[in-house]
């Protein structure tokens, strides 16, 4: 084999291995805490996050043991399986029920999703419980 092709397959690999991490890394949704507190005379607490999704990320299908209140910080165009994209408008807010799935959407597009969110959940349980 010619050195040139060696030195091209080799760089070809190194690109893709940084493409494919480069794209892993855009797809990661990120959720800062910004405040805990135990909700008085209960067995619950009052989560405050901010949840930041770039383009590609996915929003699993999710339930929790308790109310989700959230809000549109920076909005985006978000697309559920086998649905139009449409939009998560800046301003905008809503409230999950206890143990009722939600999400399960892909935020499309060239912007990311910011929301706020409140969750007021059972103490000592998983924040979100991942369904099919």
């Amino acid at each position: 084999m010619h050195p040139y092709v060696k030195v091209s397959i080799a760089s070809a690999a190194v690109f893709a291995v940084t493409a494919c991490a480069s794209l892993a890394q855009a797809q990661e949704i990120k959720r800062t805490e910004i405040k805990r507190s135990d909700l008085t005379g209960t067995n619950m607490e009052v989560i405050m996050t901010v949840l930041e999704a770039p383009p590609g990320a996915v929003l699993p299908k999710h339930f929790h043991y308790g109310e989700e209140a959230f809000y549109v910080l920076e909005g985006a165009m978000t697309e559920v399986p086998g649905q139009p994209a449409g939009p998560r408008i800046p301003g905008t807010g809503g409230i999950n029920v206890r143990e009722v799935p939600h999400a399960g959407y892909k935020v499309v597009g060239d912007k990311p999703l910011k929301l706020l969110t409140v969750h007021v959940v059972d103490k000592g349980k998983p924040l979100a419980v991942n369904v099919p």
